[in-house]
């Protein structure tokens, strides 16, 4: 589930991605079979593509974004279907423009980056599963190829304050260019999840990856950190979520058990949270099977509260719920499944939408009328909700 607001109307729609039915996405990743768009009380708006009963599972990212990448004030929606770069009016779900693909296999994700130092971000990178990105300009045109260990979802930031986004694409820091300016060569597998934030208060931002390992560098690639208390760093959230102490504090996932016992996959997680200085302040005991635990942060459930982990996908009977920094159960939500967080009404708090193949339902911190607090006042979309992806990483704010 993707949202933001298609029509302009002042809030939110939700809307559905349904991939395509390759089963096996270890090496090539999914594309698009199917976007269905609805509004917040569960009316469809639109459809494109034809649903598919037989459509793969969640093994890989979807390449799809919600994003006004023509800068014309309306959001578009960015997929590949068939092959090809779409881009779709996102009130209607209509074709605006068509592209071909850099390389067949350019789609396991979408990441929207300013890589030409324009106003806005209008630039897109392109990846393939685990080796290879494109980097492409507005009209499609291809500004870089990279070849490395470029992990799930690289993130883009403006590291030096020129302007210009630097790509952490895995292991490697790239410039605006394409060039690499440093690397972590020490750090095995690839990298799961990438953040941006001034972590220990400097003023300047750190890089935090999980992988491996959970490990902090500067932006001139010197490791300040590294936190070996995890077997695999699956996810990652920085946030305030104990505001009494200094700078920020990363949340985690550690997949400690994971084995295949000829039935499928089975395992055994927990979360954890570090400190600034990546010294850890508690990991979760696990008394309950279950190793697909997706974990980010939520800002602004209620008004004043700190930040939370969200925590879901979680198994073993286990309901998603929001942790505060003590691993206290703030909030427990009652339904199972995936989860999608954002300020549906233009309010200010965050709501969270726990979403299943058959509902979708809507949470908030108090309680609300599905209305716009302003009326036909579009909606930003944050760089969040631009850069979706099944491998979540993110930054926060240096102000």
């Amino acid at each position: 589930m993707l949202m933001g607001d298609l029509d302009g109307d002042g809030r939110a729609e939700l809307l559905l991605v349904q991939p395509d039915n390759r089963q096996d996405v270890r090496y090539i990743p999914h594309q698009v079979q199917c976007l269905t768009a609805y509004d917040l009380e569960g009316r469809l708006l639109w459809q494109t593509g034809n649903p598919d009963p037989g459509a793969g599972s969640q093994g890989s990212d979807y390449p799809a974004q919600i994003y006004d990448i023509d800068g014309d004030g309306a959001l578009e929606v960015l997929c590949v279907m068939n092959d090809r770069f779409h881009i779709l009016d996102g009130a209607t779900g209509s074709i605006k423009r068509v592209h071909p693909l850099p390389d067949k296999e350019a789609h396991d994700c979408i990441i929207i980056a300013n890589l030409s130092g324009k106003e806005r971000a209008s630039d897109i990178i392109l990846k393939d599963r685990y080796h290879r990105l494109w980097a492409l300009d507005n009209d499609f045109r291809l500004l870089w190829t990279h070849e490395g260990n470029v992990g799930h979802y690289p993130w883009v930031f403006d590291l030096d304050g020129d302007g210009r986004d630097e790509v952490m694409a895995g292991y490697d820091l790239l410039s605006a260019d394409g060039k690499r300016l440093w690397s972590c060569h020490d750090l095995e597998d690839h990298a799961d999840c990438l953040w941006v934030g001034d972590v220990n208060g400097d003023g300047e931002p750190e890089l935090v990856i999980g992988g491996s390992v959970t490990v902090m560098y500067d932006r001139s690639g010197r490791e300040l950190w590294r936190y070996e208390g995890s077997i695999e760093s699956q996810h990652l959230a920085l946030g305030r979520f104990r505001p009494e102490l200094p700078g920020l504090q990363i949340a985690g996932l550690d997949r400690m058990v994971r084995e295949d016992d000829g039935k499928g996959l089975k395992g055994k997680d927990a979360l954890f949270l570090l400190d600034q200085s990546g010294q850890e302040l508690w990991k979760e005991e696990r008394t309950t099977d279950g190793w697909l635990t997706i974990a980010e942060t939520v800002s602004n459930f209620r008004a004043d509260a700190p930040d939370y982990i969200l925590a879901y996908r979680r198994g073993g009977g286990v309901l998603p719920a929001l942790y505060d920094g003590y691993m206290n159960t703030a909030v427990q939500f009652d339904t199972e499944g995936y989860a999608v967080h954002g300020d549906l009404l233009g309010t200010g708090t965050e709501q969270v939408v726990i979403y299943t193949p058959e509902t979708a339902v809507i949470y908030g911190g108090e309680p609300l009328p599905l209305t716009a607090a302003h009326p036909g006042q579009p909606l930003p979309q944050p760089k969040r909700l631009y850069s979706s992806t099944l491998y979540p990483g993110g930054e926060v704010s240096l102000q």
